[in-house]
C-alpha cells in the first residue's frame, strides 16, 4: 500500500512539473502574444508591468 502511494505521488509530481514547464518565458514573443490575447481585466499588476517593459518598449 505504501509503494502504491509513493508511485501515485511521484506520478502527480511529474505531471505538475511537465505542465509548469509549458509556460513561455516572460518577455518572449510567445509570452507577449499569449498575454495580448488575455482580457486586460484579468492581468495582474506584474503581468501589466512586464508586458509594458518587454512587449511595448522593446
Amino acid at each position: 500500500m505504501i509503494n502504491n502511494t509513493v508511485t501515485r505521488l511521484t506520478l502527480l509530481a511529474s505531471i505538475a512539473l511537465l505542465l509548469s514547464a509549458c509556460a513561455p518565458e516572460v518577455g518572449s514573443d510567445a509570452w507577449c502574444k499569449k498575454l495580448a490575447e488575455k482580457p486586460k481585466g484579468d492581468w495582474s499588476t506584474n503581468e501589466a508591468t512586464d508586458y509594458a517593459k518587454h512587449c511595448l518598449l522593446k
